[in-house]
């Protein structure tokens, strides 16, 4: 007896074929199936912002191949837009062409949408179901989730380590504790990432470029420095033509923000009562201006503010086989007075990366949105 197609499961593959490019737009993946139930006519997924949807990527494909979609089924991870934005809304398209039936996994979270582009189907003949591959799309896409839900991006806080903790020696040696396999995973976790945020420690120490480097990727995620005096240097490698760089700070120096604006960064003033950057301020405006993902490489300094104040949604940790005893940790939180005051996570993830092993851990309740 031959298995039935798993139609949504080739979807949510299309929709994986977005993961560097769409952002901030979700990744959304189409197939679209004959009315024989099994042959697929068409598949697309969302191209960068501003390029066609799934659906119509889906469609295109479809017409290129001259098939007839008249009453086919489309399986899309995520529920048709029914807004216009720098596109047409995909439900209307859908309709347009003829597709007698949609699956989705998921009802998209953008309060543009909502149920929207879902009704709209149903009022011009077309059957919907909702639910098959909910959970898979939904990881694909926690960042726009948390975005839409939340106001905030998703806070991935990145690190690597020995097996006893140690990210750095004492003197700042940390290049490099992991291997060339683990630091060309890392920069697909940025690759992925909407925006990558660091400290003005790490560039004063290090001056890195926080860029994507080693993959093929169509956009450089954008840079966000912690920076409460204003110390970012005016060569520093961070400014790179065509790419924002965000630079929160609780400074008021005119002079300092007019170079550094001339620059093309963006310096936002959120001070807190303590003159530094009010983190939580920062992240809802993040948020508004369409981070998803917001991937943190920074010192033990800035690691710690974001975990004391509970800011931090999963941690991605890179342990090398090897023990460096003492020295600089992944952050600085404590000192605390009793085991249990200390943030607990979940393994989300444990997997072999070259000799090194990689964890994805979560803190709990931080996906419950």
């Amino acid at each position: 007896m031959t298995a039935t197609p798993d139609f949504m499961q080739q979807a949510l593959a299309q929709a994986a074929q977005a993961l560097f490019s769409s952002n901030p737009n979700p990744r959304v993946g189409c197939v679209i199936v004959a009315r024989d139930g099994h042959t697929i006519l068409g598949a697309g997924h969302t191209q960068q912002a501003g390029g066609a949807h799934a659906e119509v990527m889906a469609l295109r494909d479809a017409a290129a191949r001259n098939h007839d979609v008249q009453g086919a089924t489309a399986y899309v991870t995520l529920e048709p837009c029914a807004h216009q934005g720098r596109t047409g809304p995909c439900c209307d398209a859908l309709v347009a062409a003829g597709i007698g039936r949609v699956v989705a996994a998921l009802e998209d979270p953008n309060p543009l949408v909502a149920g929207q582009g879902f009704a709209r189907l149903r009022a011009a003949g077309v059957a919907v179901e909702v639910g098959p591959g909910a959970a898979q799309a939904r990881e694909l896409n926690i960042g726009f989730f948390s975005r839409m839900v939340r106001k905030t991006p998703w806070v991935r806080m990145k690190a690597a380590a020995s097996l006893d903790g140690t990210t750095a020696l004492a003197n700042g040696e940390s290049q490099w504790i992991t291997s060339p396999q683990a630091r060309a995973d890392g920069h697909a976790w940025r690759a992925q990432a909407c925006a990558v945020l660091t400290g003005i420690g790490t560039v004063l120490q290090d001056n890195p470029r926080l860029d994507v480097r080693g993959l093929d990727t169509p956009r450089q995620p954008h840079v966000v420095v912690v920076d409460s005096r204003l110390q970012t240097p005016l060569d520093a490698k961070l400014f790179v033509p065509g790419r924002s760089c965000f630079i929160y700070t609780a400074s008021d120096s005119a002079a300092k923000t007019a170079a550094l604006q001339a620059l093309g960064a963006v310096v936002i003033h959120l001070p807190n009562a303590h003159g530094k950057v009010d983190l939580t301020a920062m992240l809802r405006d993040l948020g508004q201006r369409g981070i998803n993902e917001l991937h943190v490489e920074a010192g033990y300094q800035l690691n710690g503010s974001l975990l004391r104040e509970a800011l931090v949604d999963e941690l991605l940790l890179y342990l090398a086989p090897k023990l460096l005893g003492s020295g600089r940790g992944i952050c600085h939180i404590g000192p605390l007075t009793a085991l249990a005051d200390g943030p607990e996570l979940a393994f989300h993830s444990v997997t072999n990366v070259g000799p090194d092993i990689r964890v994805l851990a979560r803190f709990a309740g931080r996906a419950d949105f």
